[in-house]
């Protein structure tokens, strides 16, 4: 195993240190002035879509709102509690600067792949609708070696790792709390997950639409209460954030000097992680939803990458830094930092919300997770067979998760999410012109007034011939 732990540590050096952080960034900055910084411009309509997208469709249809809510299942995970502390613990308070940028330029990745994988979407024999960037790299760039490659590794991160890693987190915060052994929250996770899973992507879109919206209000709510009763000392924890992720953090109160390597490195990991932009994930769920526009759930899920990091994220550094419980080096670190705060906030009682929080936090994670992997195993061909294996193999990394280490789990993490990053970074550039030729026909609806935009095949007539029947 430590040879192992070495070879994942020596490539995630070179694949976050010396690739993967400027691609990620690059990508973002590159659409985001192509489409005129459209997360400020259309940051409105966003909300628009979100509510519009409550109204349910025709019967069996999933619904934008559905598949933007299965997005956030997997978006809103541990990854806002212990993903933010192990940045702040390992590359200090400026670690959240650098997920912000993450997250902003990342908007614009994030509309740009949903809305490939909308365009490219294939019918499926349930009545719904299958996409993603396996599917845009195969129709869009006729290259299906390299949407297998990126399956594989989706369904190595997703289908595996991830939700191992929310599996850990799980087993972590009620092992903290109550003393609960890992091997048993392992095998009421797996019940739990297989009561869901074996009903299908339809059956996860119904159980996040109610759990996803309910969970972020009742956290988020916390959290603001905790941040209302600090706001004098909010001005204060904001210029810190700034300074350190310069490596201008100072060296007194409890806080060491990090450098600018560490902040933004443990800031882009864990803000990927968190948000999942450009990585190539939430298309996956994007393009499930029966929708009129493919830039409608591009929209969508680039309003999800600003609750997920701006909001949720922000919230838990807000609430680990103003509770004085964060000491650089110190022994408090992941969940274990978060439920201190907690305590710190609102009492004893905060540790048992915590850990209803990290529950469902996560557990929905493993839906959305599970939802992302499922696509990717009809990509590759998958029968009722293989599916239902796959299924078995789900579970059984949910329980491997909440029995194994904490540091392994989360760098093998990092290394597949990297070689998906990498893959789809690289195809949503090569496809940029025709997604964004979408995007600008959406907003020219928009400008002549037509509230709900509608799109047809006939008006991207260079790619219509590489669609399937039944789309657009």
């Amino acid at each position: 195993m430590e040879q192992i732990q070495a070879f994942i540590d020596s490539a995630n050096d070179v694949l976050w240190g010396q690739l993967l952080i400027y691609l990620l960034l690059g990508t973002g900055a590159f659409f985001t002035i192509r489409t005129g910084v459209i997360q400020l411009r259309l940051f409105g309509r966003g909300w628009t879509e979100m509510t519009r997208g409550l109204r349910h469709g025709a019967a069996g249809d999933i619904t934008p709102f559905q598949a933007f809510a299965t997005g956030m299942a997997s978006r809103v995970g541990t990854g806002n509690i212990v993903g933010v502390a192990m940045a702040i613990s390992l590359g200090g308070p400026g670690a959240v600067f650098w997920m912000w940028m993450t997250a902003l330029l990342g908007m614009a990745s994030a509309l740009v792949e949903s809305t490939l994988a909308q365009i490219f979407k294939v019918p499926h024999g349930d009545a719904t609708f299958r996409g993603g960037p396996a599917y845009y790299i195969q129709l869009g760039l006729r290259q299906r070696w390299l949407g297998v490659l990126f399956a594989l590794a989706l369904l190595l991160a997703f289908g595996f790792v991830f939700n191992a890693i929310q599996a850990n987190s799980i087993a972590a915060a009620l092992h903290e709390a109550y003393g609960i052994a890992p091997a048993t929250v392992g095998i009421g996770l797996v019940v739990l997950t297989a009561l869901i899973i074996f009903g299908g992507i339809r059956s996860v879109a119904v159980v996040t639409e109610f759990m996803v919206p309910l969970m972020a209000l009742f956290y988020l709510g916390l959290a603001l209460y905790a941040v209302a009763a600090n706001f004098r000392a909010v001005p204060g924890i904001l210029v810190l954030i700034c300074k350190s992720a310069f490596g201008f953090g100072p060296a007194t109160a409890g806080f060491l000097g990090y450098s600018l390597a560490q902040a933004m490195t443990l800031g882009v990991k864990r803000g990927l992680f968190s948000n999942e932009a450009g990585m190539g994930s939430a298309p996956n769920a994007a393009a499930t939803a029966a929708a009129t526009h493919p830039a409608t759930q591009g929209i969508l899920q680039m309003f999800g990458v600003f609750v997920d990091t701006m909001v949720v994220c922000t919230c838990t550094a807000l609430l680990i830094l103003l509770s004085g419980d964060f000491v650089a080096g110190g022994p408090l670190a992941g969940v274990a930092l978060v439920q201190a705060a907690m305590q710190t906030h609102v009492g004893s009682w905060g540790k048992h919300f915590l850990v209803l929080a990290v529950f469902f936090f996560a557990f929905s994670s493993v839906l959305g997770n599970y939802a992302y992997a499922e696509v990717n195993v009809d990509f590759l061909k998958g029968n009722k067979l293989l599916i239902g294996v796959f299924r078995l193999l789900v579970l059984a990394m949910v329980y491997f998760g909440a029995v194994s280490s904490v540091p392994f789990v989360w760098s093998l993490g990092d290394l597949s999410q990297a070689l998906m990053a990498i893959i789809n970074l690289v195809a949503i550039l090569l496809l940029s012109g025709v997604a964004l030729k979408v995007i600008q026909d959406y907003e020219r609806q928009l400008k002549a007034g037509i509230v709900t935009p509608v799109f047809s095949r006939s008006q991207l007539p260079e790619v219509a011939a590489k669609l399937p029947q039944g789309v657009w």
